[in-house]
């Protein structure tokens, strides 16, 4: 399929908008349309918020003159599923005589799946996929992985000294890294739909996970994996917007007291290979049911490596401090110690750049 320098630009644009609405669509995708006539953009929008009108809808309603006979470029399938007081894109687009639509990609909601491209070509509406489709696999990644998978797109966010130590050996931590680091973490929490840590991290530096260096509209949702329900009633974590805590603990007492505070507390599955701590992987299937699209760990050595050995980590962002702590520093994951060099984890880097003093790593796993 042959397109356009015009359809690239189109659908550039479209791209663009869909990153406005990426910190706060969440469940849904951000996606992002244009409508263009002989050359011209007549309209243009993007999905904002889970509520509010789809891009399509948006750009409909923007436009400067009558739509019919235009090309619509979206970033996503329309969707074709009747939603509360709203009706599906495909249909709002059929209903505005557009020519034709370019997507970007098919949606692998099971409740659209190609049944928009098909309302559009009964309607007579030419249709075409796969324009700048790498480029919006990474605009709509949390929202595909989770439609893939049924969970979300799981990120490490790690940072350490130049030789791998978080902090040294009596915990101090705090700063390895940057002031210009530590803001672009805040970039990473703000488009995360949730912030996870564990118990251990809780207790050590009682952490707020919260987006405070930078302007956001939409806090990240804080879960605590905490499985004997240590959890301090004085935390940080316990102020503002409640946080989840999994647990596998009957302690009933205790539950009520966080709950009392107004923590979402569950009860977890049980590890069947780790006695007495919570399973991992049911986990981030629940934190997919729960519609969170995106979720930044931040956390110590063990659930670090914990994580990782349960398979649900996608990627890993590091950022490297040019800073020598020495052996006897704590590491950055408690993995079982391996005996061959073909057992190590081997992450594809992604990305690398500066950022203030120190260096971003991206490191994303193959699946």
């Amino acid at each position: 399929m042959t397109f356009t320098p015009e359809d690239q630009a189109m659908m550039s644009r479209a791209l663009e908008l869909a990153a406005r609405g990426r910190d706060t669509s969440t469940p849904n995708p951000s996606v992002g349309c244009v409508i263009a006539k002989g050359g011209r953009i007549i309209g243009e929008g993007w999905h904002a918020k889970a509520g509010e009108p789809h891009a399509e809808a948006a750009a409909l309603a923007a436009c400067s003159e009558s739509p019919a006979g235009a090309t619509a470029y979206v970033t996503l399938e329309p969707c074709s599923h009747t939603r509360p007081h709203r009706g599906p894109c495909a249909d709002a687009l059929v209903g505005a005589r557009v020519a034709r639509v370019v997507a970007a990609l098919e949606d692998p909601n099971r409740e659209v799946q190609g049944r928009g491209f098909q309302r559009l070509r009964e309607a007579g509406i030419a249709t075409e996929v796969g324009l700048l489709a790498g480029e919006a696999e990474e605009a709509h990644l949390g929202f595909l992985h989770r439609m893939r998978t049924g969970r979300p797109w799981m990120r490490l966010k790690c940072a350490a000294s130049i030789d791998g130590r978080i902090a040294l050996a009596n915990g101090e931590s705090q700063w390895i890294t940057s002031e210009a680091a530590r803001r672009d973490v805040h970039l990473l929490r703000r488009r995360s739909c949730a912030m996870l840590t564990g118990i251990g991290t809780v207790l050590r530096d009682d952490p707020e996970l919260t987006v405070r260096h930078v302007e956001c509209s939409r806090q990240p949702r804080r879960v605590v994996i905490d499985s004997r329900l240590d959890l301090p009633l004085a935390a940080k974590i316990l102020r503002g917007e409640p946080p989840i805590v999994f647990t596998v603990s009957g302690d009933v007492g205790k539950r009520k007291q966080l709950e009392a505070l107004g923590a979402e507390v569950v009860q977890a599955p049980i590890d069947p290979a780790k006695p007495g701590k919570t399973d991992l992987v049911a986990i981030a299937r629940q934190l997919g049911d729960r519609g969170f699209n995106e979720v930044t760990v931040e956390t110590g050595a063990r659930l670090n490596g914990s994580l990782l050995e349960s398979g649900v980590v996608d990627e890993i962002v590091l950022y490297l401090a040019p800073m020598i702590i020495g052996d006897t520093g704590q590491g950055l994951f408690a993995i079982p110690e391996l005996t061959r060099l073909d057992q190590a984890l081997r992450p594809k880097l992604v990305d690398s750049r500066a950022v203030g003093e120190d260096w971003r790593f991206t490191m994303r796993f193959a699946r």
